[in-house]
């Protein structure tokens, strides 16, 4: 199991059922500016107890394909996003 690629990142959305979508940053240097750049995917990740919520930073990891899109499950929560955090992101909508 020494290939899989073990993420750390925020929930994006948890809008379907047993799926959420995760994003993760990553710095790279540009090579002609010398710049720090920050650079973000997103991956549809299995959450086969619908546990995670929107704010919470997960760490999923690369499995078989479950899907189509989906690659990555759900391994643990790291930290639980606050009340006010999904609040918020609930009046933006």
């Amino acid at each position: 199991m020494a290939n899989q690629k073990d993420l750390i990142g925020i929930v994006v959305s948890d809008k379907m059922n047993k799926t959420i979508i995760v994003r993760t940053m990553h710095k790279s240097k540009h090579a002609s500016y010398s710049r720090v750049i920050k650079r973000y995917n997103k991956f549809k990740a299995h959450d086969e107890k619908n546990s995670a919520k929107i704010g919470d930073i997960v760490e999923i990891v690369e499995t078989r394909p479950l899907s189509k899109e989906k690659n990555f499950r759900l391994v643990k929560i790291i930290k639980k996003a606050s009340a006010d955090q999904s609040e918020i992101k609930d009046e933006v909508k």
